[in-house]
């Protein structure tokens, strides 16, 4: 037995112990990750989606969750997800999901509207969406108070906000044709339009609200006119036919015209809505405005017809005034018909201005002493025709030579100016006159008068008839008196063929006349 067959050492002997420990599953580690990874990617898009919105509008027409964009200048900001209806059924609800840093599209004057084919009588708009589809525009406002519910246009904006410009205000008592979009003109070019219009609260007249594009409303001073620029205005004058348009559009669709008179060119800019009044046309708009205008009293009793108020009063040809007012009057006790007429008359276009007032006068005074001495001297108001075409009238205040005298009541307010009647009632007066005349003319006596005269006459012509045919009798040919003619007048012949004889005779021997006629030589 070698060495390395000796026994060991006692050992003890090794064994084997078991230790618990928990493993975890393979398998579990993949829903856990899923769920990591999915609340990573919720959060993700939580963080990176844009915010949402409320928009109200009236009508769902054209609107589908999930589908219809919004959009801003072409680009897409978001997307309706949910359209429902309000509790009462009165209007749509949608919610819109926007895009990514887009909260600071969404303020308190940001608008939003349906853009869905339109056509009105100034603008064709949408019709890329009949392809397309319709969308949601946004027109990002200026101010900064965050918004989130927000309630649709009806209509689209006719201006929106990166469209330099100012609003300004003007007042009508009539929309005539104008509308939403309706054009506005400056020396014929258009520089704006209406952007919207209201009917005041006391419904009296009516606001709109004008956009002018940058930089001509830099053109508009406080003194600058507008007007009506619908259609075409006509006049006739002296010097013909005048037509005047601004455009052939404003024919169509009509439009607005405003212009700054010449001498209030240097004037500032006026401030943004300052309110103006829109006139009928133009020569309305730079009529001369009255100044500290005296009130009167015309009474016509002629018919009025034609007569409207603003019609103008003239001196000369001249405007001093205009009508204010036409009314109607009977008599109680005559029932005689007359119109009172209520006029305004400018003292300064009389010839009466402040300048020429002397220490301690007053422009009152002066005017009655103006209108005392044209009264007096024959002044008179007339109704006179101002267009053969219309049959408008008009109120001409002048001198008639011969008139009697007569005074203003001064105690009366307002005071009552004379008149005379018009050219037509004068021309109606005298026709009237020369009827009347004729009334007086014994028509019926003149008649039986005339009747025997031209029975007389008759049997005058009977007789002379007559007369001719026993002429015609004696002097035909076979008549005894037409051969005794017959014979006359060859003796008549043979006679002056005699004298002719004579006469010879003496021219040769006139000594004949004293001597007698010689005896022939045998």
């Amino acid at each position: 037995m070698s060495d390395s067959d000796a026994p060991l050492p006692h050992v003890p002997e090794s064994r084997a112990l078991s230790k618990k420990r928990t493993r975890l599953s393979l398998v579990w580690f993949i829903p856990i990750v899923a769920a990591i990874a999915g609340a990573w990617v919720a959060v993700v898009r939580i963080l990176g989606e844009g915010p949402k919105v409320e928009i109200v509008f009236k009508s769902a027409e054209g609107l589908e969750a999930g589908k219809t964009k919004i959009q801003y200048n072409g680009v897409d900001v978001g997307v309706v997800t949910t359209v429902r209806l309000s509790d009462d059924h009165s209007q749509v609800i949608t919610t819109a999901q926007m895009a990514p840093k887009t909260e600071g599209f969404l303020v308190d004057d940001t608008r939003f509207w349906v853009v869905r084919p339109r056509i009105s009588g100034a603008n064709v708009t949408g019709l890329n969406t009949l392809i397309s589809g319709a969308y949601v525009a946004i027109d990002i406002g200026q101010s900064t108070k965050s918004m989130r519910t927000f309630v649709a246009l009806e209509t689209p904006p006719v201006v929106t906000g990166e469209v330099r410009g100012r609003f300004f205000i003007a007042k009508t008592p009539d929309l005539g044709s104008l509308d939403s979009g309706t054009p506005v003109f400056f020396r014929r070019l258009q520089v704006g339009q209406v952007a919207s219009y209201q009917l005041d609260k006391d419904g009296q007249a009516l606001s709109l609200k004008l956009f002018i594009n940058a930089p001509y409303d830099q053109y508009i001073t406080p003194n600058t006119r507008f007007w009506h620029a619908s259609g075409f205005d006509v006049s006739l004058s002296a010097a013909g036919l005048t037509v005047q348009t601004q455009s052939a559009l404003s024919i169509l669709i009509g439009g607005v015209a405003f212009e700054t008179p010449p001498t209030d060119g240097l004037a500032p800019p006026a401030e943004e809505n300052t309110v103006f009044t829109l006139f009928n046309n133009r020569a309305d708009a730079f009529k001369l405005p009255a100044h500290d205008p005296q009130t009167f009293v015309l009474t016509f009793k002629e018919s009025v017809r034609g007569l409207a108020p603003g019609a103008p009063v003239e001196f000369h040809g001249i405007a001093i005034g205009e009508v204010a007012e036409i009314n109607a009057q009977i008599d109680a006790k005559t029932f005689e018909f007359s119109a009172p007429v209520t006029i305004h008359l400018d003292a300064q276009r009389l010839g009466v201005a402040v300048r020429d007032l002397a220490p301690g006068e007053d422009i009152g005074s002066i005017r009655k002493k103006l209108i005392d001495t044209l009264v007096s001297n024959g002044a008179r108001a007339q109704l006179r025709t101002g267009n053969l075409l219309t049959g408008s009238l008009f109120v001409a205040f002048e001198v008639f030579p011969g008139t009697p005298a007569v005074t203003v009541d001064w105690s009366r307010t307002p005071p009552e100016l004379p008149t005379v009647p018009g050219e037509l009632a004068a021309i109606q007066a005298s026709v009237v006159n020369i009827i009347k005349k004729l009334d007086q003319v014994p028509i019926k006596s003149i008649g039986e008068d005339l009747e025997k005269t031209i029975a007389d006459l008759d049997r005058a012509l009977v007789s002379g008839r007559g007369t001719l045919d026993n002429a015609n009798k004696l002097i035909e040919p076979n008549s005894v008196l037409g051969a005794e003619l017959g014979n006359t007048l060859q003796e008549v012949s043979r006679a002056a063929r005699s004298v002719r004889v004579l006469a010879d005779y003496l021219e040769r021997h006139p000594e004949s006349l004293i001597r007698g006629k010689a005896e022939e030589k045998k």
